[in-house]
């Protein structure tokens, strides 16, 4: 059976990923599938970017307003959905192109995680990083470390969410994290390209597209999730702008205060992004975010090679 073509498209936040997957959907008969942890959450529409109406229409997009914020959404569920998004595409005639910022979601589809069906225990999460609020996220990944140092490894001590998962997982199979997590090759034929950009300038790109989200009135879009009754504590209302404008509209802080601590939260966001992809993964292709033309060159190239294997 021949393996599916998959286009994958990587970079940081403002690097103009998007703008380049559309641009290739439409040159080379694409459909484009989001692996955005943000962009499945229903009415958070400015804050994550998701393309645009005009954009939707122009080519076909999946996986974007999968849940509502309050519905629980974790990585073997995006999995499932990506891959069936890719088969349908496939089954199209179309070239499947998965485009997005979030790397475990890019390589759990790209490297045949198994991923672990556990789900979630709210009580024990919650205890979980109360410990690593009151003593500190270093200490809770050391008591990963004792009973999964392949897990603890791999994943940064700051990033709680992530510690907490591996933690939960322990102890609710009684196996580690990381023995679940073993791959099987996808029936893919891969090309994946990356986007990077000079640090200032990608910097300068942020905080425009910041100024251009509140003008567009991102403000309102998290003043209405609130009053829908979607908690500032969920997962979802923890991402970058829904945060610092939800404690803006708690009395915490200044509007100007805010936004100023959305664009270092995005700069300090793009900087894990940019060591994620670079590290964990050397097959990706890197190219500047102005050479369109030489990402749709290499993929010509690709597209014309697997035809002819």
């Amino acid at each position: 059976m021949a393996r599916i073509r998959l286009l994958v498209i990587v970079g940081p936040t403002a690097v103009g990923k998007s703008a380049l997957a559309l641009r290739l959907a439409l040159r080379f008969n694409g459909s484009i599938i989001s692996a955005d942890s943000r962009q499945v959450y229903r009415g958070m529409d400015i804050g994550t970017a998701k393309p645009t109406p005009a954009e939707r229409a122009a080519a076909p997009h999946a996986l974007l307003d999968v849940v509502a914020p309050d519905e629980p959404f974790g990585l073997a569920q995006y999995q499932a959905l990506a891959q069936a998004a890719i088969a349908e595409a496939a089954a199209a005639g179309r070239l499947p192109i998965l485009v997005g910022g979030t790397g475990q979601y890019v390589r759990a589809v790209t490297e045949g995680w198994s991923v672990p069906r556990v789900p979630p225990q709210p009580a024990l999460r919650a205890e979980l990083e109360a410990e690593a609020q009151r003593y500190g996220p270093d200490a809770l990944h050391r008591r990963l470390a004792a009973v999964d140092p392949e897990a603890a490894a791999r994943i940064d001590p700051r990033n709680v969410r992530r510690v907490a998962r591996a933690l939960e997982v322990y102890l609710t199979t009684g196996a580690p994290i990381s023995a679940l997590q073993r791959k099987s090759p996808p029936p893919y034929r891969l090309l994946k390209i990356g986007l990077r950009l000079e640090r200032s300038r990608l910097y300068a790109r942020i905080d425009a597209r910041v100024d251009a989200m509140m003008a567009a009135g991102l403000l309102e879009e998290v003043r209405r999730l609130r009053q829908a009754g979607y908690a500032d504590d969920l997962p979802a209302m923890s991402g970058l702008g829904y945060r610092q404008l939800a404690a803006h509209l708690r009395g915490e802080i200044a509007l100007d205060e805010a936004i100023a601590q959305i664009k270092r939260a995005t700069r300090r966001y793009v900087h894990q992004q940019m060591m994620w992809f670079r590290e964990t993964d050397p097959t990706i292709e890197w190219f500047e975010s102005e050479d369109s033309a030489g990402v749709e060159a290499r993929v010509a190239a690709w597209l014309a090679e697997d035809q002819a294997a």
